[in-house]
Parts: structure tokens; sequence; C-alpha cells
């Protein structure tokens, strides 16, 4: 989560009258306010920003997605390429959508991708998405499903790389998971799956025999090379997501429209409430019409929060 801190209270002028920039809290709240105002079918919406003053962190609060992930990893039971077709091609507007308000999410994978009443996904997860300026993000730091990070942000000698050629790489093994259940390198012991994710040639099973256009594209997408990866303009372009151009995809103008947010949205961008714990106590005692204390059964049964990370 974000840390917490006092709310910014604007640019004030510096002595000359020149505007002093944002500082580094600032700017996290500047980006809580593009994030709370976005606003696309294939995204997940970010109803509020609370700020608990007895914790450090922020807590994110997103609509409720009830049909929950497209699929799980593994599994037996792929989707047909119609239907992966069909959840992929809401994933590219979606990302198209994000890139386009200059925000990388950097932990696309299917269990991050919800299915809402509609039918169609929505990418849900922000928790290591980067806001950039410019034409895109240039990362340094390694974050993630290690089974969907792209080998270049695993590299000993590479030190910065592109934040768009990194959710495309995840796109690439979403795909693949789409549609053999399976991501395209895996191994238990973290080293070795870097190593295979790094220099491990794409391969793939006899079972379901997928159509070539299909594996080209995600050949192109899983290109170890980010220099020559494929990009989000040509993936929207490829005979296999618009069916030959039978299915072709909204234009950028069509499915983007750029989010502004003013001073005063960026001020009130986080909700201040006198204790986080306090409000879910006294809603769990009014739903279940009880005044004894819900949190007792989760401490005499001692269960741990915390849990180990996991590969997918």
């Amino acid at each position: 989560g974000f840390p917490r801190r006092p709310p910014p209270r604007g640019t004030r002028p510096a002595p000359g009258g020149c505007i002093q920039p944002r500082g580094p809290i600032e700017q996290v709240y500047q980006e809580i306010a593009i994030l709370k105002k976005l606003d696309h079918p294939n995204v997940v919406k970010l109803v509020e920003v609370l700020d608990d003053p007895n914790e450090d962190h922020l807590y994110m609060v997103f609509e409720l997605v009830n049909q929950g992930p497209v699929m799980e990893v593994p599994t037996l039971k792929p989707l047909s390429e119609d239907q992966a077709r069909f959840y992929f091609q809401d994933l590219i507007k979606g990302i198209e959508y994000l890139h386009y308000q200059k925000i990388i999410h950097r932990d696309i994978k299917p269990s991050n991708l919800l299915v809402g009443e509609d039918g169609h996904i929505k990418i849900a997860d922000f928790g290591v998405s980067n806001e950039f300026k410019g034409s895109d993000a240039l990362l340094s730091n390694t974050v993630g499903t290690p089974a969907f990070m792209a080998p270049e942000s695993l590299s000993e000698t590479r030190k910065i790389f592109s934040g768009k050629a990194l959710d495309v790489w995840a796109m690439g093994v979403t795909l693949y998971c789409f549609v053999f259940g399976q991501c395209p390198f895996m191994d238990e012991r973290i080293m070795c799956l870097h190593s295979k994710i790094k220099s491990q040639a794409l391969e793939f099973p006899d079972q379901p025999d997928i159509a070539e256009d299909l594996k080209d594209l995600i050949t192109r997408m899983l290109d170890k090379n980010p220099e020559s990866r494929i990009v989000v303009p040509e993936i929207k372009l490829h005979p296999w997501v618009t069916r030959h151009g039978a299915e072709p995809l909204p234009s950028e103008d069509e499915n983007c429209t750029l989010v502004e947010v003013t001073e005063e949205e960026v001020e009130n961008s986080v909700k201040h409430i006198p204790s986080l714990a306090t409000v879910i106590l006294v809603k769990t005692m009014i739903r279940k019409r009880s005044f004894g204390n819900p949190f007792e059964g989760s401490r005499r049964e001692e269960r741990s929060l915390s849990a180990p990370g996991n590969l997918l």
C-alpha cells in the first residue's frame, strides 16, 4: 500500500513567485487522485482510499466484482481459443487505457483479471503499479509475481528497462495460461525459475492444438529481447486478435480519454477516518447483530495473517 502521510496542501509559490514542484508526498496523492478517476469498462474502479491514523499505510477500496478471477492457474481445463480471444481483447483494451494514462500495471496475471456481471474482464490490483512521465516508464526495481516477470527485470546486467514491455510480457504469459492452463516457465525453486525465464526457449504443449497465428502472437509477446518484443498497437492489429479483421478493436481515440485531476481532487484524494479497526468492528457487530468482539475468534485460533510469497 501507499505510505500514510498528511494530506497535501497544494503547490505554493516559492520566493520570487515560482511554483514549487510537487514533493514525494504530494506526488503520491496526485497518483491516488488519478487512480480514483480511472473510468474504463475493463479496469476495476477504485472507490475510496482510507487513512487510518493508527496505521502506517493507506487502504484502497475497490468495487466488488462478484464472479472472481477469470481462471485459476494451473488448471486442467484451459479456455477455448474463442473464449481466450474474447477475454484477451478486453485485456488489450484495459492495458491500452492504463498506458494512455501513463500507468504501468506490473502484475498482470489471470488472478488479477476479474469477470464482471456482463461477462467481460476487469483489470484489478494496482498494488505495485507505476505512474510515469513521457512515452514510457524506465524502471529499475523488480516487483510482481515471479512466474509472470519479464527476463530483463531479472537480469543482473540490465539496470533499467521499459515498463510497457514488462506489461506486454505478462500479457503473453497470461494468454499462454488461458489456452494451456499453465505458465510457460515454471519451477518451484525461485532461482531456477528466474534462469528458465531468462534462458529457456519457449515451447508449446502438443495438446491442446492451437492455431499457428496464436502461437505467433504468444512467441512475439514472449520475445526475451524487450527491444524487439511486440508492442500494444501491434498486438491490437494481430490477425489472431482481430480474427483476421472480422473483429477489429476500437482505435486509441475511441478507447481512451485522458484523466485529468484538479488541485482540489488531489487534496481530497484520501479520506481520513478516526480508526479503521473501529469502523470495521462496529460494522461487523451491526451485521451480526452481536456486541461481542468478532475478532476474538481469530485470536483464539491464533491464525497468522501473513503468508509466504507465491510463484503464481
